[in-house]
């Protein structure tokens, strides 16, 4: 027997968890660092364009399927289109969501090991080269490998364990506007380095002559995959969600506060860098060898380093909250009780987990279609899974949900109006599906071959 099903508090108890599901480790260091590289200024002009213009309608669809269905990210198609085999679409999300968790939890392990490290002065005063040795001693070592990436699910367990408000929306309430202060905190210090600016410049100073044709799929590519669309997690996360708040208005929230983390994170990190001669670096090193080195030369550097840390956990935390939501909420449906569903799905996560925990050690040396089981696992999610549920997502909602539905939903407790309306169901059939198609073609190499 399916249990009572708890909704959000409050508007911003939704918002502040949607955010965080969006704002994850991708968003504060992976995004600065593209938009440096990619036009500054520029990529982020055209990256809001997109975010709002394309992205964003797909966010919508997704509430407006967890909200009128009141259901899981399975439940609500089989609901909405009985008889069909549209809940594969739910069924694709689940798979997905339970792959990036599993290997999204090992980065999150790596941050918790830092968060120890640095609390404990292991790598205080250390160069960089000494931080290189150090970061691949640290990721090869099964053994913390794997206490990394266990401690990290086991987090997650804890508070989804808790509920969706005693829980999920407690937990964000605190790190989320927690995130935005030590941001603020780290900024100021950044900017008051000699130097400072000319890492500002370099991270926000439109610059056309990166801007080509490449610039523009990538930039559709991160918008598009920033915000995570296409595992219908925001389906789960809107079912809990009651008929005052509004759809469109909740998007547009959660979609700029993910933009203006980007910000906070690259203006953070640039102006250090440069103040120290550092070009930044994208990828795992930004993260563990670069920044401890800025850090390092910093008065109170540790400390600071500290904090850093502490904010990619918070970022880690928000969006594995909706991962391991979005996977147990189904169970729960099904009559599971919540502490049993989340414990039995922990529990598979980290056995999932196990093979990109060894990935960069004693599984090193293994691949399968040229690429170890961390990036295998990365590749599936980010290149396969996600575009093809945002583009089924697209069309189930544009072609499949009745139009008085889709209406009913985006105009509820808000003053968006039907010209809006109709503007973003056309989005929704027509541009988005083809965006998405766009993007696939690029991300798989398929793009290079029919052109």
């Amino acid at each position: 027997m399916e249990q009572s099903r708890e909704e959000w508090s409050s508007k911003l108890g939704f918002i502040l968890a949607s955010a965080g599901s969006a704002i994850g480790i991708g968003a504060i260091w992976k995004l600065p660092y593209v938009a440096a590289t990619a036009g500054g200024g520029a990529f982020f002009l055209l990256f809001l364009l997109i975010t709002v213009f394309v992205v964003m309608p797909l966010l919508i669809a997704e509430f407006i399927i967890g909200r009128h269905s009141r259901k899981d990210a399975i439940v609500a198609y089989e609901k909405l289109a009985p008889g069909t085999k549209w809940n594969l679409i739910g069924r694709l999300g689940v798979i997905g969501a339970s792959i990036l968790f599993s290997f999204y939890s090992v980065v999150g392990g790596w941050i918790i090991t830092y968060l120890f490290k640095a609390v404990t002065l292991t790598i205080h005063g250390t160069t960089q080269t000494q931080l290189l040795t150090e970061f691949a001693n640290t990721t090869a070592n099964p053994w913390i490998s794997l206490l990394g990436t266990f401690v990290f699910i086991f987090l997650n367990v804890l508070v989804i364990n808790r509920g969706v408000v005693a829980g999920i929306e407690k937990m964000n309430k605190v790190m989320m506007p927690a995130l935005f202060i030590l941001f603020i905190v780290l900024i100021i210090r950044s900017l008051t380095l000699p130097g400072a600016m000319s890492g500002v410049s370099y991270f926000l100073k439109p610059d056309f002559s990166h801007f080509t044709a490449n610039t523009i799929l990538i930039t559709l590519g991160q918008a598009f995959f920033s915000l995570s669309v296409g595992l219908s997690v925001m389906v789960t996360y809107s079912s809990y969600l009651d008929k005052k708040t509004s759809l469109p208005g909740s998007a547009l929230s959660v979609s700029l506060m993910n933009m203006v983390v980007s910000l906070l994170a690259g203006l953070a990190i640039f102006p250090a860098a440069f103040s120290f001669g550092i070009k930044p670096d994208a990828g795992p090193g930004l993260l563990f060898v670069i920044l401890p080195t800025i850090f390092n030369q910093l008065p109170f550097g540790t400390f600071f380093f500290i904090i850093f840390l502490i904010l990619f956990a918070f970022a880690a935390l928000t969006s594995s909250f909706s991962l391991l939501e979005a996977i147990v909420a189904p169970l729960i449906t099904k009559g599971a009780t919540r502490r049993r569903a989340t414990n039995w799905i922990g529990l598979l996560i980290v056995i999932l987990a196990i093979p990109s925990a060894l990935s960069f050690g004693v599984l090193s040396n293994i691949h399968l279609f040229g690429l170890t089981f961390f990036e295998l696992a990365d590749y599936l999610v980010s290149n396969i899974i996600l575009p093809f549920g945002a583009f089924f997502i697209a069309l189930f909602v544009g072609y499949r949900l009745p139009r008085a539905v889709l209406f009913e939903e985006f105009t509820a407790s808000n003053h968006f109006g039907k010209k809006l309306f109709i503007i973003w169901l056309f989005v929704i059939r027509f541009v988005a599906p083809l965006a998405i198609i766009f993007v696939f073609l690029s991300a798989t190499g398929l793009i290079k071959f029919l052109f």
